[in-house]
């Protein structure tokens, strides 16, 4: 009862006002807060004299607010720290980049942000009432900021971070869904094929009398199968892909069943291995150029990498530093990266720039991440083409088959 009362005390809702500013302007706007009362007296603070506010009314069909995505974080880290730069007040620049923002959800969320920062509240605690959106690295190196004065510094840091992990993101969900679209196309052409298309001429070869050549009858007896059980084929490709993402999202060792599998595929595991250091490498670099202790900031790494295997690797790893072996001595015993990525490390560590040597491996695993997807798509053009060539060829074949040997017996 008193968590949901305490979370019923703090809800943020949207509210629509009207006013005039200190020079008798009429302006207008749209803030959060907890009631009409408290926006008042919230708008009072910023010079404003309200003349009139309401509740935002709900939208009749759903919520109308999207989704906060990644890349809009990403986007927002950048523009809060280009403003801070520049000199714009913390909570100005929330107001600025909120008021401004096209993704209803994101103009709420940051807006919520700010009536806690004019509240009393530090950004970093502010941030972490928002989990989902902003994790322990985001807030921890934000609180690094606000301890050390440096936060326009950090806000920075952060921002060339979520850019440069945003992007390897991408380049691979675009190496692993270029060829899974394909194979999904492919097996639903050849899906119509099997129960629309080759029960024609199952029709038209049985007035033949001769028995069927081998590969027709298999293209045959094939078609025969979909179309009897086709709700189990489809049902089953379907549930199995749904039974592998909630596998993946609720059972820890089922995550990394495939996080292993992955590594070790052909063709797609060298860039997950590759993405997996480049994160690695980015995350630590910008814990150490933020002054995080070196224990501390590699438990955040563990959960930035992208992948339980490195995860692990990374929590044993920081198991060891703290015992007071050398970080490159504890890369080098997990067998997970290549002897570059440990040597500069030691470089790093003997030279006592960790964080300029990490960057620079970050630099060079990212660019080698998107020269392999690009090698990868030429590369599964042709194979691609060959493949369907095959399918939808070798279906043709075995269709044209019989009515070709017919033509031969009556020549």
């Amino acid at each position: 009862m008193a968590q949901a009362a305490a979370k019923a005390a703090t809800k943020q809702d949207t509210f629509l006002w009207e006013g005039k500013d200190k020079k008798g302007q009429s302006v207008k706007g749209e803030t959060t807060g907890q009631s009409v009362a408290l926006v008042k007296a919230n708008l009072r603070r910023q010079g404003i004299n309200p003349k009139k506010v309401k509740k935002k009314p709900k939208p009749l069909f759903g919520s109308g607010k999207g989704k906060v995505k990644a890349e809009d974080i990403a986007i927002f880290s950048r523009q809060l720290a280009t403003m801070m730069a520049s000199g714009v007040p913390l909570v100005q620049a929330f107001d600025i980049i909120g008021q401004g923002h096209d993704n209803p959800a994101v103009s709420e969320l940051l807006l919520s942000i700010k009536a806690d920062i004019e509240g009393g509240t530090n950004l970093s605690e502010a941030l972490a009432k928002h989990p989902y959106h902003f994790d322990d690295l985001f807030c921890n190196l934000v609180k690094a900021g606000e301890q050390a004065g440096i936060l326009d510094d950090i806000l920075d840091k952060i921002a060339v971070y979520k850019e440069k992990t945003e992007a390897i993101k991408a380049k691979i969900k675009k190496a692993l869904t270029y060829p899974t679209a394909v194979v999904v196309v492919a097996f639903v052409v050849t899906a119509i094929l099997l129960i629309f298309v080759i029960p024609q001429f199952e029709q038209l070869f049985s007035g033949f009398g001769a028995d069927l050549p081998a590969l027709t009858r298999f293209v045959v007896d094939l078609s025969e199968f979909f179309q009897e059980y086709w709700w189990a084929i489809f049902g089953g490709a379907i549930g199995g892909v749904y039974a592998i993402l909630q596998g993946k999202k609720r059972s820890r060792k089922f995550r990394e069943f495939l996080d292993k599998v992955l590594l070790k595929a052909p063709i797609v595991g060298p860039i997950m291995v590759k993405a997996s250091i480049a994160r690695y490498a980015r995350t630590l670099s910008t814990m150490f150029a933020a002054g995080v202790p070196l224990v501390e900031a590699m438990e955040s790494v563990a959960g930035a990498v992208g992948n339980v295997v490195y995860g692990r690797a990374v929590l044993r790893m920081r198991d060891e530093v703290a015992s007071g072996t050398q970080l490159n001595v504890a890369m080098k015993s997990t067998d997970l990266f290549p002897n570059m990525v440990v040597q500069m490390t030691a470089i790093g560590e003997e030279a006592g720039s960790m964080d300029t040597m990490l960057a620079k491996v970050a630099d060079f695993y990212e660019a080698e991440v998107d020269n392999a997807v690009d090698s990868l798509s030429s590369l599964l053009e042709p194979i691609i083409m060959a493949f369907l060539g095959i399918v939808v060829g070798g279906l043709v074949i075995a269709m044209y088959l019989p009515i070709f040997q017919m033509g031969g017996v009556v020549s």
